[in-house]
């Protein structure tokens, strides 16, 4: 299943990162730069915690009309219902700054 894949800082720490698969919260908000042109609803945001795929949530709203406060450049925000997916078993993928399209391989082996 294709999405784009977010790396959780590590200075969110990694209660961030379980607060999006154990139900603490409701809907969640990511941002991207841009308009995304290859993402819908039912996609999914594929989390990277210490360069491991941990899970993913599925997108519920794209908001395309965003600005970024600090740059004044237009963003989306893409919204994720909770709790995601979590895997037992997470799997190695290189984490990074910003938002990358990902196709989900790998995804549940």
């Amino acid at each position: 299943m294709s999405g784009i894949s977010k790396t959780i800082p590590q200075s969110d720490g990694v209660e961030a990162v379980e607060a999006l698969y154990d139900g603490r919260v409701g809907e969640f908000e990511f941002h991207m730069a841009g308009k995304p042109s290859r993402l819908n609803v039912g996609d999914f945001v594929y989390t990277i915690w210490q360069d491991m795929i941990v899970g993913r949530c599925q997108i519920t709203r794209i908001e395309s009309d965003a600005i970024n406060p600090a740059s004044g450049k237009p963003r989306s925000l893409i919204y994720v219902k909770t709790p995601g997916e979590k895997l037992d078993k997470p799997y190695p993928k290189k984490g990074h700054r910003g938002t990358r399209y990902y196709d989900g391989d790998g995804w549940g082996k």
